[in-house]
């Protein structure tokens, strides 16, 4: 067999004869070798194919991984800030609890109008909105007000402690002070000080003042106290005194009546006796006196006091 071989300008290069073994190498390497290197080649191309599965399924595994931990730190986070923020909610609803409590007892103690100041509602709130949207606000921006807001009831409730104490000072202090008229009804018939007395005629030092009425006319606490005489007394006939503290102590002499004994508190207005005529006495009236540390004072500041 002959195979010539031609060049780009189709002149005849040359012939290359092959026989009979020629032509059997020839059909091997297009009949054999080719196909198979062929096939090793798909066999190659194919090994490969099936590695990138395997690759890309690590590679999700991979991501899966980090995903997973970075929904862990965000639930830890989350976690983290919600027990922060249930803490300070509960610190928050117990400020408000004594808040409220002191606010009550100091709208009682200030004596305002009911309804004035209600800490039973909500303040009540309103204005025009300027419009737009508005941002929520983050997690660590959120912590810092409440912990603004916490702080700024903290401020409050030492205030109104503070308050508190001053207004109870000075209701004790009113409560205790004598003030105010011994009698509901009645006309001052004698001053404090020196008169002529109306049994011996001579200058004598009068202790109180004397109060007439009608007997049976109810004789009432200037203060607040306790009862430290009941019965009779020379001169008085039949006393009641009261000790208030803070150095002041109250006669009332000459009553038909007690009403309380010894040891018993009274409250500021309550009745202690009737009006009468006992003791040393020209008609029904009270001898009202106040002691200040040991003392005898004029009883008509106090009477006038309370005006």
């Amino acid at each position: 067999m002959n195979i010539l071989l031609i060049s780009e300008r189709n002149v005849t290069a040359g012939a290359v004869s092959l026989g009979n073994r020629g032509l059997f190498v020839l059909g091997l390497l297009f009949f054999g070798v080719l196909p198979m290197l062929s096939l090793y080649a798909g066999y190659q191309l194919g090994g490969a194919g099936e590695n990138r599965p395997e690759l890309i399924t690590q590679a999700w595994e991979d991501e899966m991984a980090s995903q997973r931990a970075s929904l862990d730190e965000a639930r830890q986070v989350a976690e983290a800030n919600l027990d922060a923020l249930t803490l300070r909610m509960g610190q928050m609803q117990a400020h408000m609890i004594r808040l409220d409590a002191l606010g009550l007892r100091l709208t009682q103690m200030a004596g305002l109008e009911d309804g004035e100041f209600d800490f039973n509602t909500s303040p009540a709130l309103g204005g025009p909105s300027e419009g737009g949207e508005s941002a929520s606000i983050a997690v660590p921006d959120f912590l810092a007000q409440l912990g603004e807001l916490t702080a700024q009831m903290d401020d409050r409730d030492r205030q109104m402690r503070v308050l508190e104490s001053m207004l109870m000072s000075r209701n004790l202090s009113a409560e205790v002070s004598p003030a105010g008229r011994p009698v509901k009804k009645g006309w001052l018939s004698s001053k404090y000080g020196m008169r002529t007395d109306p049994f011996t005629g001579k200058q004598d030092h009068h202790k109180g003042v004397d109060l007439a009425g009608k007997e049976g006319t109810e004789v009432i606490a200037t203060a607040a106290g306790v009862v430290t005489w009941s019965g009779k007394r020379s001169g008085y006939g039949n006393m009641v005194e009261v000790t208030h503290g803070n150095g002041y102590v109250t006669r009332y002499g000459h009553n038909k009546e007690h009403l309380v004994q010894v040891g018993q508190r009274v409250e500021k207005g309550q009745v202690i006796a009737l009006m009468g005529n006992t003791g040393r006495s020209t008609g029904p009236h009270v001898h009202f006196e106040v002691w200040r540390n040991g003392k005898t004072v004029d009883p008509m500041s106090y009477i006038q006091a309370s005006r």
